[in-house]
């Protein structure tokens, strides 16, 4: 029988997608970024776990579900330091880090209530401009509103 300090905190997929290295707290938002509760796929969120690197972080788990590389650059702009894993029978197949895009189209919103965006049925569409000291600077097309991914 396995003790309590090798047991896992988030049991294991069987197949799917693991997203680990979240910063704590950004889990919830990442699955409302990815349509994850729509889908009606089994997900488990592990929230404020233990980490070497950022001290506390989130993970998610999807079973049954393989993120493709455009949805796992949409998350990078909430957890640029996150990692995809893509398990196949209990075991990772595929381990890539997340990447940023050059731009984000209707998937966030321009924080500016002026904006085009934000009054017309048109597709938002974000640019990101530049990555500083864990900081990602965003750019809105339309009105050229910058902000900050945690203003997300």
């Amino acid at each position: 029988m396995p003790t309590l300090e090798k047991t896992l905190p988030v049991s294991a997929i069987q197949n799917g997608t693991v997203i680990d290295h979240i910063p704590a707290g950004k889990a919830l938002k990442i699955v409302k970024l990815l349509n994850l509760s729509t889908e009606r796929l089994q997900t488990t969120l592990g929230l404020n776990l233990p980490s070497g690197i950022l001290g506390l972080k989130d993970l998610i788990k999807i079973e049954g579900f393989v993120l493709s590389s455009e949805s796992a650059s949409k998350t990078a702009i909430l957890a640029p330091l996150a990692t995809v894993n893509i398990i196949n029978n209990y075991e990772v197949q595929e381990k890539f880090q997340v990447s940023l895009p050059k731009k984000i189209q209707s998937v966030i919103s321009c924080p500016n209530t002026l904006c085009i965006s934000s009054q017309e049925k048109v597709d938002s569409i974000i640019l990101v401009k530049e990555r500083w000291k864990g900081n990602i600077q965003l750019q809105c097309h339309y009105c050229r509103k910058q902000f900050s991914h945690q203003d997300i």
